[in-house]
């Protein structure tokens, strides 16, 4: 038996739940790697190795201080990570449909190709408002400390382009 109707509201809820675990908690764990990597690119006279950025990070900042953007790194993973592993499915239904069967099978890896960076698409708009107020809040000391104090200062500074000046990067990669 399967767990539902392939195609279904609850098969691409189950998509979507599946990458916002995935994707959400994956990018969290690793958090204090990438608030080093980032200070490293920012930074390079200050943080001079992975090593000496941690150490760097905790003398200043505590053990706490390697948690910073661990909330917009969570949620927008998390969006991410829905509408990567969700929209994939539907994009791959919805194109495998407009082939028909027989071209879906033959033309599969560009089916899946197709479906794959459709769904990217939307899942970078997802991502983006957060992965900007991460990498304020690890990179610019005394902007903010936590994603309620980056999301309205941000907002009010630049408005809505703030959170998307990203995404054209984030394409790209």
């Amino acid at each position: 038996e399967y767990s539902c109707e392939y195609g279904s509201l609850k098969f691409y809820a189950l998509c979507g739940v599946g990458g916002v675990l995935s994707c959400g908690l994956t990018h969290t764990g690793v958090v204090p790697l990438d608030l080093v990597k980032c200070r490293m690119q920012v930074d390079p006279q200050k943080y001079k190795s992975i090593f000496n950025g941690f150490s760097v990070t905790i003398n200043e900042d505590g053990i706490r201080g390697l948690a910073k953007g661990w909330a917009p790194t969570f949620f927008g993973y998390s969006m991410q990570g829905l509408c990567k592993f969700g929209f994939y499915e539907v994009f791959k239904i919805l194109y495998g449909n407009m082939l028909g069967e027989e071209n879906a099978y033959l033309w599969r890896t560009s089916l899946y190709l197709a479906a794959s960076a459709s769904a990217e698409f939307f899942a970078d708009i997802a991502l983006a408002p957060m992965e900007a107020a991460k990498v304020r809040i690890q990179t610019q000391p005394g902007y903010a400390n936590t994603l309620r104090q980056a999301l309205p200062k941000m907002f009010a500074e630049e408005g809505i382009w703030a959170f998307y000046k990203g995404v054209a990067p984030l394409w790209m990669r």
